[in-house]
C-alpha cells in the first residue's frame, strides 16, 4: 500500500499541512520541524505524486532549460550553474527537477520543447544562447512563451535578445550578453597592435550572437577608417567567412581565408572552440601563432588559458550568469529594472596575439 501524506505527518508528529509546506518549500517552517519531516519522508520512502500536485497547483516541479548544444562548454557552464541554484541540493529549499532540452540549434526543436514544457506545466523556463534572426520564428516563440506565462510559468532569457509578450509593458526578464561591446574591444586590441588585415571567422549568419559580434567588429574597423566605402575596407567581405560554432568550422574557414590570399595577419574567431580550429589550420600550413598570424576567440572557456599559446579572448561570466538566471527563475531575486540586465564582458589578453611581423621588424 502506498505511503500517504498523512502517514508522513503521523510519523513526524506534525499536521499534513506542515508536511506539505516542507515538501513544497513555499512557506517558512522551523528547522527542527523540517528535519523531522524530511527524516519521516526518508524512513517511509514517501514519493510525492507529481501529477496530482501539478493538477492541484498552477505549475509542476519542473524547470526546463533550452540549450543549442549540450556538448558545447558554453552551454554546459550556464546549465550546470543554473541547476545548482534550481535543483535538489540547492542552498534554498524547494528544489525543482531541471530538464536540459538540447535543440541542436533547430528552430523547430525549440518550438517543440516549449510546447512540451507547457504541457508539463513547467514552473520555469530558461532560454539560453543566441536566437534565430527570423521574425516568423520570433513570433512563434513569443506565442508559446505568452501561453506559458499566462499559466504561471516564470520565464528567463539568458544570453538572448529581449522579447516582449503581447500586452506587457516591458520585456521578459533577460540577462543579455554584451557581445557587441566585447567584439569591438577585441578588434580594437588587434588594431592597437598594428594589425590592418584582420580575418573574421564568424558563426552562422542567422544567429543573433553572430550578428552582434560581427557588428562590434565592424564598428571598431569603421572607427579606424576601415569601414565600407573606404580604401582600407574595400575588400572587407573577403576577410569574413561564415561557419559553425565548432572546431571543424574554424579549421575549414581558415583554409578558405588562406586560399583567398588576402594577407591576413590576425584572425578573430566566433568563439574559443572555433579558435582552436583556426590555430590547427594555421599550424597545418606551417604558420606560427602569433609569429605569423595572431588568433583571438570569444567566451573565455576553461581551456582557453591552457591552449598553446594561451588564447586572447573575451570573457563572459557564464557561470555567474547561469546562477543568476537560476535565482531569477525560482523567484528568489527581483528582476532587473526594466526587465533587462546587460552582462558585461572583459578582454583577456594572452599569448596568441602580438604585433604583426612587419610592425615588429
Amino acid at each position: 500500500m502506498a505511503v500517504t501524506l498523512a502517514d508522513v505527518a503521523a510519523r513526524a508528529g506534525v499536521s499534513s499541512a506542515t508536511v506539505s509546506r516542507v515538501l513544497n518549500g513555499n512557506y517558512p517552517v522551523a528547522g527542527s520541524t523540517r528535519e523531522r519531516v524530511q527524516r519521516a519522508v526518508a524512513e517511509l520512502d514517501y514519493v510525492v505524486n507529481g501529477q496530482a500536485r501539478a493538477l492541484a497547483a498552477a505549475t509542476s516541479d519542473l524547470v526546463g532549460v533550452l540549450v543549442n548544444d549540450v556538448a558545447d562548454p558554453f552551454f554546459g557552464l550556464i546549465a550546470s550553474a543554473l541547476q545548482a541554484e534550481v535543483g535538489v541540493g540547492a542552498a534554498e529549499p524547494g528544489g525543482k527537477l531541471t530538464v536540459v532540452c538540447n535543440t541542436g540549434g533547430s528552430p523547430e526543436a525549440e518550438l517543440t520543447y516549449l510546447t512540451l514544457l507547457e504541457r508539463q506545466r513547467a514552473a520555469g523556463v530558461v532560454l539560453t544562447g543566441g536566437a534565430v534572426d527570423s521574425s516568423a520564428h520570433s513570433e512563434a516563440v513569443v506565442a508559446r512563451l505568452a501561453r506559458l506565462s499566462a499559466s504561471g510559468t516564470r520565464i528567463v532569457l539568458c544570453g538572448r535578445p529581449p522579447l516582449t509578450l503581447p500586452g506587457d509593458s516591458g520585456p521578459l526578464t533577460t540577462l543579455a550578453f554584451d557581445n557587441h561591446g566585447g567584439a569591438r574591444r577585441l578588434t580594437e586590441h588587434l588594431l592597437s597592435l598594428g594589425h590592418r588585415r584582420i580575418g573574421y571567422v564568424t558563426g552562422p549568419a542567422e544567429r543573433s550572437t553572430t550578428g552582434h559580434r560581427l557588428a562590434g567588429h565592424r564598428a571598431a574597423l569603421e572607427a579606424h577608417g576601415m569601414g565600407p566605402g573606404t580604401e582600407a575596407g574595400a575588400d572587407a567581405d573577403q576577410l569574413i567567412v561564415h561557419g559553425g560554432y565548432d572546431r571543424d568550422a574554424g579549421f575549414d574557414a581558415t583554409l578558405e581565408l588562406l586560399r583567398r590570399d588576402v594577407g591576413v595577419t590576425a584572425i578573430v574567431a566566433a568563439n574559443d572552440t572555433v579558435a582552436l580550429g583556426v590555430c590547427a589550420a594555421l599550424r597545418d600550413r606551417g604558420l606560427s601563432i602569433p609569429g605569423d598570424v595572431s588568433v583571438a576567440g570569444f567566451d573565455d572557456l576553461p581551456f582557453s588559458a591552457d591552449a598553446s599559446p594561451a588564447l586572447t579572448t573575451v570573457r563572459i561570466p557564464l557561470q555567474e550568469a547561469g546562477a543568476r538566471a537560476g535565482r531569477l527563475v525560482m523567484g528568489r531575486i527581483t528582476p532587473p529594472p526594466g526587465g533587462v540586465a546587460t552582462i558585461t564582458t572583459e578582454l583577456m589578453v594572452r599569448g596568441s596575439t602580438a604585433p604583426p611581423a612587419a610592425a615588429r621588424a
